[in-house]
């Protein structure tokens, strides 16, 4: 019997109160409500515009890259015994999905008369890709980054102030990506007039959730086609991602919704929003958030800077709670195994967030046996490469 995993595609646009089901909505102070409704407004203008839509799609194929290819895995594939293809999102100008959305947000950030954006960055690669379309569109650009994401991902704070972007390092809290946004929206209530917030995931208040999803979409657009064509017509039975707010994965489940194919958002056992959460309100949503018995955010813990987030985006809590979805979990042993895995069986070095993928990937496949596997690897693993020196050390000698 074939199970019916399909969602309608209707559903998928938020009510008028800005919620898939029960999750999403606008939860922010008063001051920020009319910048909400203002950017909802100017998004709608935007995305139904044929010239803005003309001037991303350029961007996106004569600056970024796009389409990022297909790649299949043949060594791993047959070690695993699946058919294992990857959505080749490291290979974008940046080296991850990132650049997607800021190049759509910094094109809406101009229409709307902005001069400068803000943004909130976990493992720096969307303050790499903020701080690279406002260099490119004549943009001021300041980052909050956590002080400890800092530290361990200090390539990517030098690329961000190379290109002109301020960084501000936020000690508060577990001084991570949670943190990192309650200052950008502080930020943000205090320059609201003059200021664009990019965020980086599909989180935060409507419209946020839905634009990014939209700008990120082109990943599964792309992807089904893509697929098709090297797969006799077919659609793949899984689609992987790895799930922090979600963006990477969301804009690679847009493609297959509607199809009968397994979604899965792979989360880090230390940050299992749908997992281990229950619904909260975080960040201006309401979505599956790490809370104790008092109602308190706990902290999130992953190897990956980019993971580190005690919510997900509300997309997702709306996927998990009517099962279209599914969002296991792995650990930090898992991630750092599968980092290696991939290195050495393909040379492609993943970013630590996607080595998620691929450890529930590798600890699934004796149940998935001969079965066709879409994973999106949304990032490279450059960022990542002095952390995991100190980790493996002189283990990859032996």
């Amino acid at each position: 019997m074939t199970i019916d995993r399909t969602v309608p595609r209707e559903l998928l646009k938020p009510g008028a109160d800005g919620r898939f089901g029960e999750f999403g909505g606008r939860f922010v102070p008063e001051t920020l409500v009319p910048a909400c409704e203002e950017l909802e407004k100017a998004f709608d203008l935007a995305w139904n515009d044929s010239l803005f839509r003309t001037e991303l799609s350029d961007l996106l194929r004569e600056y970024a890259g796009r389409p990022s290819i297909l790649t299949e895995c043949h060594n791993l594939g047959r070690q695993l015994g699946i058919r294992l293809i990857l959505k080749r999102e490291d290979l974008n100008h940046t080296g991850s999905h990132k650049i997607n959305s800021v190049l759509g947000q910094g094109l809406l950030a101009k229409k709307m008369g902005k001069k400068r954006i803000i943004a909130e960055t976990g493992a720096g690669q969307h303050g790499v890709a903020a701080a690279t379309a406002a260099a490119l569109l004549g943009l001021e650009c300041k980052v909050y980054m956590g002080a400890v994401d800092v530290e361990r991902q200090s390539l990517n704070v030098f690329r961000m102030k190379l290109l002109g972007a301020e960084v501000e390092a936020v000690n508060s809290g577990s001084r991570t990506l949670k943190d990192a946004v309650n200052e950008a929206m502080r930020d943000w209530v205090a320059s609201v007039e003059s200021s664009y917030y990019a965020i980086g995931s599909v989180m935060g208040p409507h419209p946020y959730p839905f634009m990014v999803r939209q700008f990120q979409s082109v990943i599964g657009q792309e992807a089904r086609q893509q697929f098709r064509a090297i797969c006799d017509g077919k659609d793949p039975d899984l689609v992987v991602a790895c799930v922090g707010g979600g963006s990477n994965a969301m804009g690679i489940f847009s493609g297959f919704i509607d199809a009968d194919t397994r979604l899965i958002g792979v989360e880090p056992a230390g940050g299992a929003a749908v997992g281990r959460g229950v619904p909260g309100v975080v960040h201006g949503m309401k979505s599956y958030l790490m809370q104790d018995e008092h109602g308190q955010v706990q902290e999130a813990h992953s190897i990956s800077a980019g993971l580190d987030y005690p919510g997900v985006g509300p997309e997702h809590s709306y996927l998990a709670s009517v099962g279209r979805a599914e969002y296991p979990s792995v650990n930090d042993d898992e991630v750092i195994a599968g980092f290696a895995l991939l290195a050495r069986s393909e040379g492609i070095i993943p970013a630590l967030e996607c080595a998620h993928a691929v450890a529930w990937i590798t600890k699934e496949a004796p149940k998935i046996q001969g079965q066709t596997v879409l994973m999106n690897l949304s990032g490279r693993g450059d960022k990542d490469v002095a952390q995991m020196m100190t980790i493996l050390g002189e283990s990859l000698g032996k």
